[in-house]
C-alpha cells in the first residue's frame, strides 16, 4: 500500500519562529496551488486523514473542492509536535541553553513543557499502524515533523534517542512524499 505524506502549504509567518502545534493559517494562494497539484497526483477514491490544525484543514477543504471523490477525516494524531511555551517564540529568543537541554535528552525532554519526541513518535506510530492495518492507499495532510516521524517509523526505526538521529531533510510546504508500506 502507499501512504502519501502531504505537508500543508507555506505559512505567512516570519522565519525563525517556533510554531509546531500553534494553530496558524496557511497562505491562501499557496494552499490553492498545492491543492491543484495534489489533485492531479492522487488516485481516485483515496481516503484522506487530516491534522486538525487549520493550515492542514485549509488544504483538505481546497483539495476536496477539486476532488469530491476524496473522503476526509480529521485525525488529532497527525498534529505537529507541541513545543509548549516555546510556541510562537523566535528560536533565538528561546535560548541556546534551553535548546541544549532538549538535545541532551532528546527523546524524553519536553521542550517548552510540551511534548517529548518519544511521545510524539508513539502518537504518529499509532496512526501509521492503523494505516497499515486498513491496508488501503491513503494520504495524510500533515506537518514536516509528522512526515519525518512517519518516515523513520516506516523504515523500522521505532525510537530516536539523539538529536542527530532526527532527519534533517524536509518535504517543502505544499509538497509530498510517498511511502510504500
Amino acid at each position: 500500500m502507499k501512504l502519501w505524506l502531504v505537508r500543508h502549504a507555506a505559512l505567512r509567518i516570519d522565519a525563525g519562529v517556533c510554531y509546531g502545534s500553534l494553530d496558524l493559517p496557511a497562505d491562501p494562494p499557496a494552499t490553492m496551488a498545492a491543492a491543484q497539484a495534489l489533485s492531479l497526483a492522487l488516485p481516485q477514491g483515496l481516503a484522506l486523514r487530516t491534522s486538525p490544525l487549520q493550515r492542514c484543514e485549509q488544504l483538505s477543504q481546497q483539495l476536496r473542492g477539486l476532488r469530491p471523490d476524496l473522503s476526509s477525516k480529521t485525525d488529532a494524531r497527525l498534529k505537529e509536535m507541541d513545543f509548549g511555551a516555546w510556541e510562537g517564540l523566535r528560536w533565538d529568543d528561546i535560548g541556546h541553553a534551553a535548546v541544549q537541554a532538549w538535545t541532551r535528552d532528546f527523546a524524553a525532554h519536553r521542550p517548552g513543557g510540551g511534548e517529548s519526541v518519544s511521545d510524539f513518535m508513539a502518537r504518529v506510530g499509532l496512526a501509521l499502524a492503523q494505516a497499515r492495518g486498513d491496508g488501503r492507499h491513503c494520504a495524510w495532510i500533515t506537518h514536516a515533523g509528522v512526515i519525518r516521524a512517519a518516515s523513520l517509523l516506516a523504515a523500522g526505526q521505532q525510537a530516536v534517542s539523539r538529536a542527530d538521529q532526527w532527519p534533517t531533510e524536509t518535504v517543502p510546504p505544499g509538497s509530498w512524499k510517498v511511502l510504500r508500506l
